[in-house]
């Protein structure tokens, strides 16, 4: 029975070749480079012929002087994103669900999906131009009402805001569809007992919305602990300046900088490999926790 299962079956398991070759030269493959590590590397000597020094990247790593605050900015800015990336599409979803004329409500969800499929190349360029000191619309906004303009993007103490909440504003669309997807699969015929014994519209959402969407939340939010020291490369990137360096660093731009900028190949390594460990461990735990709160499993 088994052997005529696998005959039928082999045809399926053929198709994967391909997508299995592709994922081994461009997945697994280059993490034999992971070997730089623990090397003084030369580009000259090659892989195999560069000094093998253990421990000496991470050892320089701990000892660089900004390394623990780029660590903290990576994971302030990553877990407010991971935090407000949750909050604010359960509300939208919840405020959507709400809407009964139905051009408005599908209108909406096209706007604020729409920027999911932006690039930062050119979302950095609006907010630069939005958030300008000189002739940004937000200062424009804040000297007509006599305040001070702000210099958001070259200030330690609205960088990081600013990273967050378009962040958030650019991707709680596609956040929003799939919690709007866990309140339609909610039973109408709970909300028409509650009408039935008085509820209204937020005891509803209090005492069916939201426990329906439950499940949905607690398998988004721990699905997403893998992404904590994920802050963001591209945003950052397009938006940040050495005046910022203090609070907007993270792990992705200080590798950059210290491999493709100073040629520092192995510290540069070291920290990759780093950050790689633990969210490999931070995936694990992650989908060990799915799959006990929420029995989710991947196949």
């Amino acid at each position: 029975m088994n052997i005529l299962k696998l005959k039928r079956q082999f045809p399926l398991h053929l198709m994967l070749v391909p997508g299995i070759i592709v994922l081994l030269i461009y997945c697994y493959y280059p993490m034999v480079g992971s070997v730089i590590a623990f090397q003084k590397f030369i580009p000259v000597k090659g892989l195999f012929g560069s000094d093998w020094i253990g421990l000496g990247n991470f050892r320089y790593v701990l000892q660089m002087p900004d390394i623990w605050q780029v660590l903290y900015n990576t994971v302030y800015i990553a877990t407010m994103k991971i935090i407000l990336g949750l909050l604010v599409p359960i509300v939208i979803a919840i405020l959507l669900n709400e809407l009964k004329i139905m051009f408005i409500k599908r209108g909406v969800q096209t706007l604020v999906y729409l920027p999911h499929f932006m690039s930062w190349v050119i979302l950095g360029g609006i907010l630069v131009d939005i958030l300008s000191p000189s002739e940004g619309i937000v200062n424009q906004l804040l000297q007509a009402t006599g305040l001070d303009t702000i210099f958001f993007l070259g200030s330690n103490k609205w960088f990081p805001s600013v990273l967050i909440i378009s962040d958030v504003w650019k991707e709680f669309g596609f956040s929003t569809i799939v919690f709007l997807a866990a309140i339609t699969g909610i039973n109408p015929a709970l909300y028409e007992a509650a009408i039935v014994d008085g509820a209204n519209h937020i005891r509803q959402v209090w005492h069916i919305t939201l426990p329906g969407m439950v499940p949905i939340i607690v398998l988004m939010a721990t699905l997403s602990l893998g992404n904590v020291l994920n802050a963001g490369f591209d945003q950052v990137f397009n938006l940040y300046s050495p005046s910022v360096y203090q609070s907007g660093d993270i792990l992705d731009t200080l590798i950059y900088r210290i491999g493709l900028l100073d040629a520092q190949f192995g510290v540069a390594t070291a920290i990759g490999l780093f950050k790689s460990v633990v969210s490999f461990g931070l995936i694990v735990l992650s989908y060990f926790l799915a799959y006990r709160l929420m029995n989710y499993r991947i196949f």
